[in-house]
């Protein structure tokens, strides 16, 4: 998958949330360097997450991130990969020990946050690329790269974390869950 899919699909995303124009414009900004799905970007590099929830769609799996220390969902580095939506897919398997599939073909939420300097690496920005998934079981096993997992119920997402990310995410899948479920 070359770089012109994503932008397509920012395009498309765009479209869909025109509030949402000024993330989108810094997204299609980064997507004219070449190492931008590199991890050793330090303009910003693409990472892929995915908003996974259970077989039926009522509970969303989120990591307690080992580094980062806060509870966010599933995902990670392209690692050179410019497929993003396999990127999240991998990451969510990876992380969870789950089979996964993904929900509809779009792009669900998009997100430009901080990462702190750790080691060798400086403070850089994650350009996340959301999409919605959904496990085929709810047996999940805890990675190295998580303290914990945990089911939470969608409906009490705000009880659980007040990540605005988060939160928006759950507002979105809210709003498309039946379309993506069917």
């Amino acid at each position: 998958m070359h770089r012109s899919k994503l932008r397509s699909a920012l395009m498309r995303y765009q479209e869909n949330h025109p509030d949402e124009g000024e993330t989108v414009s810094r997204f299609m900004a980064l997507l004219k360097q070449d190492n931008c799905f590199r991890r050793d970007c330090w303009l910003g590099h693409i990472t892929g997450s995915a908003w996974l929830v259970d077989p039926k769609g009522e509970r969303l799996l989120l990591t307690h991130h080992r580094k980062l220390k806060i509870w966010v969902q599933l995902g990670g580095h392209s690692d050179g990969d410019s497929d993003t939506p396999g990127v999240a897919l991998r990451e969510a398997e990876e992380e969870s020990g789950l089979s996964v599939e993904r929900l509809g073909e779009d792009i669900l939420d998009i997100d430009i946050h901080s990462i702190p300097a750790r080691g060798a690496e400086p403070a850089h920005e994650h350009f996340d690329v959301r999409y919605a998934m959904r496990a085929g079981c709810e047996r999940f096993v805890v990675s190295e790269e998580s303290l914990e997992l945990a089911w939470v119920p969608i409906q009490e997402l705000a009880a659980f974390t007040q990540e605005a990310s988060l939160l928006r995410m759950r507002e979105k899948w809210l709003q498309n869950r039946d379309a993506l479920l069917k």
